[in-house]
């Protein structure tokens, strides 16, 4: 690896100055700097998607994406999708259709699934089952991540429409400004380029 460097991460709409290297894994930064244990380590090659994170509103495998060229993306992990008193509609639909097991591969689940609807709001069977082909679980508990893929293209609509409703001068309706959706790329710099890179060639393959 590199030298280390001071490198500043923007996360669920913080920012946070790190000492490391440009080379260290995202993952790495997020759990052991931050403390953000919703993105999982599994097979630190980028195959199993339990470290998906959004990265401009993108999934992307933060076990091997390098930290020395995110300084200006907004990342966002499970934790800062939403929380027990106001929870995404993705993580509301995995609770109500008991979509986990033993919950290790949930976070890349989930994540995905939000990657999707952020591009897809009206995704339908044919593109969640897409969208979810690159992420393994291992218990098995296919048939209830489905139901709970399709359950949050349901709540996603309603969200959407009663922010629609309240679209009106004034404070956004709560829930309604987010920092999940997609947003423009950055500047392209050789730093830039090289994580759009490994965004194509590593995430869910559309």
């Amino acid at each position: 690896m590199s030298a280390p460097k001071q490198i500043t991460l923007r996360v669920n709409g913080s920012e946070h100055p790190l000492l490391l290297s440009p080379d260290t894994p995202l993952l790495y930064a997020l759990r052991n700097d931050l403390g953000l244990n919703g993105p999982k380590y599994g097979c630190g090659l980028g195959e199993c998607g339990a470290c998906t994170v959004l990265v401009d509103g993108r999934a992307a495998r933060a076990c091997i994406l390098p930290v020395g060229g995110l300084g200006r993306r907004e990342i966002t992990t499970l934790e800062g999708l939403g929380d027990l008193a106001a929870p995404d509609p993705v993580q509301q639909a995995f609770i109500e259709c008991q979509g986990a097991q033993c919950g290790y591969c949930l976070n890349g689940m989930i994540m995905t699934v939000r990657a999707l609807l952020n591009r897809k709001p009206e995704a339908d069977e044919a593109d969640i089952r897409r969208e979810l082909r690159g992420n393994l679980c291992r218990c098995g508990t296919h048939l209830e991540i489905l139901a709970s893929a399709r359950r949050a293209v349901e709540l996603e609509g309603q969200r959407r429409a009663s922010c629609a409703a309240a679209a009106t001068p004034g404070p956004a309706a709560t829930g309604c400004a987010t920092a999940n959706t997609a947003r423009a790329p950055a500047p392209e710099t050789a730093r830039a380029a090289t994580v759009d890179t490994v965004l194509a060639s590593t995430l869910v393959r559309y």
